[in-house]
C-alpha cells in the first residue's frame, strides 16, 4: 500500500502529477470523457504499475495521451483520412489507432507488442496542462479496477484506487462521462473499433462514407475494450520448460535456470529477482529479442499466476498458441 496524494488543479499540483508521471510514477487526472490512470508511456515499467493498479486481466494496448496533433505525428503515421479526423476532432474525445512511427518511443508494453498505436488528444484544460509539463506521451485507461464502473470525479478513482497510486489531480467532474470513440486508420477504409464520445453520424459525415465496424479479420487487439489476441513470435513457443534443448531461445523468470539452459543460443530474464512487475514491463520486447535470434522455438520457465503473472501467462498462452 503507497498513501495516495490528492492535488489541487493549481499550479503546484499540476507541477506534483508532472513531477510524478516523469518519474515512473501513477497519477490519476481529468479528462472530458472519464478520469485516466496516468503513467510515462515511454517507460514499460511505469505502464506495467498500471496493471498492476488496476488487476487488469490481460495486457490490452493502452492509449496514450498527448498535448498536441504534431506531437501525435512522432507517434504514429496518419495518412489522409486519420489527418482529416485529427483535424476536426482533436482536441476531443476520439482515439485514432495508426501504424506506429519510426520515431516512435511508446513502449511495447503500453502497444501490447502491436505494431500500431492508439493516441488521442484530450480536450481538458487540466489534461492538456499536465501533458505539456509532463513533456511525453502518457499512457491511460480508465482509473478503475478493472471489470469496475469508469469513473467521472476525484472521488471515484480513489474509491477503487486509494493506495494503489501515487496521486489523482482533483479536476471535478468529467464532461462528457464516456470513453472516447476508437477509430483504427490502417489503410483501407477507416473502422470503428469502439463507439464514445464522437458520434458515428459526425465521423462519416466529415469522411463521406460509412464506417466498416470491429477489427479486421476479428483478430487483432487493436484497442482497450476489445477481445485480447496474442503477439505472435515466428518461433514457436514451449511454455513451463522445466529443461532447454541445444540452440533453443530461453525466457527465464527468477533466480533459477532449467537443466540445460547454458546451451540455449540465447537467453533474457524477465526478472532475476522474481518480480512480476519488472517482469511484465520486459515481456514483449524480450519476446522480439529472442525471436530475433532465429531460433526455432522459445523455452518459457515456469511464472507464476498471481497478481500480473495472470496477465503475462495470458500473453504468452496466446503467443503459444497453434496457427
Amino acid at each position: 500500500m503507497r498513501q495516495t496524494e490528492r492535488l489541487t488543479s493549481d499550479e503546484a499540483g499540476l507541477a506534483r502529477a508532472a513531477e510524478i508521471l516523469r518519474r515512473g510514477g501513477l497519477v490519476a487526472f481529468p479528462t472530458e470523457t472519464v478520469y485516466g490512470l496516468g503513467a510515462d508511456a515511454t517507460d514499460s515499467q511505469a505502464v506495467a504499475g498500471i496493471y498492476a493498479a488496476k488487476d487488469r486481466p490481460s495486457f490490452n494496448p493502452l492509449i496514450s495521451h498527448l498535448d498536441s496533433f504534431e506531437a501525435a505525428r512522432t507517434q504514429g503515421v496518419f495518412d489522409e483520412m486519420a489527418r482529416r479526423l485529427a483535424e476536426a476532432f482533436w482536441p476531443g474525445p476520439l482515439t485514432l489507432v495508426v501504424p506506429v512511427a519510426p520515431t516512435c518511443t511508446i513502449s511495447d508494453l503500453a502497444r501490447a507488442g502491436l505494431d500500431s498505436v492508439g493516441l488521442r488528444v484530450p480536450a481538458h484544460p487540466l489534461a492538456h496542462a499536465l501533458l505539456q509539463k509532463t513533456g511525453r506521451p502518457v499512457a491511460a485507461p480508465s482509473a478503475n479496477r478493472s471489470g469496475r464502473v469508469s469513473p467521472t470525479d476525484a472521488d471515484h478513482v480513489l474509491g477503487d484506487l486509494d493506495g494503489r497510486i501515487d496521486a489523482v489531480l482533483d479536476g471535478g467532474s468529467s464532461q462528457v462521462g464516456l470513453e472516447s470513440t476508437i477509430v483504427a486508420c490502417l489503410g483501407g477504409a477507416p473502422r470503428l473499433l469502439r463507439p464514445g464520445g464522437v458520434p458515428r453520424e459526425a465521423i462519416e459525415a466529415l469522411i463521406g462514407m460509412r464506417l466498416e465496424v470491429g477489427s479486421e479479420g476479428g483478430g487483432a487487439p487493436l484497442a482497450p475494450g476489445m477481445l485480447a489476441s496474442h503477439y505472435a513470435p515466428r518461433a514457436r513457443v514451449r511454455l513451463n520448460a522445466a529443461s532447454v534443448e541445444a540452440g533453443e531461445a530461453v525466457l527465464l523468470f527468477g533466480p533459477k535456470a532449467p537443466e540445460g539452459a547454458d546451451a540455449a543460443r540465447i537467453t533474457l530474464n524477465l526478472s532475476k529477482n522474481g518480480d512480476l512487475v519488472e517482469a511484465a514491463a520486459h515481456l514483449f520486447s524480450y519476446l522480439r529479442q529472442l525471436d530475433a535470434s532465429g531460433a526455432a522455438t522459445i523455452a518459457v520457465s515456469p511464472i507464476p499466476e498471481t497478481g500480473l503473472g495472470e496477465a503475462i501467462n495470458d500473453r504468452l498462452r496466446r503467443a503459444a498458441a497453434e496457427r
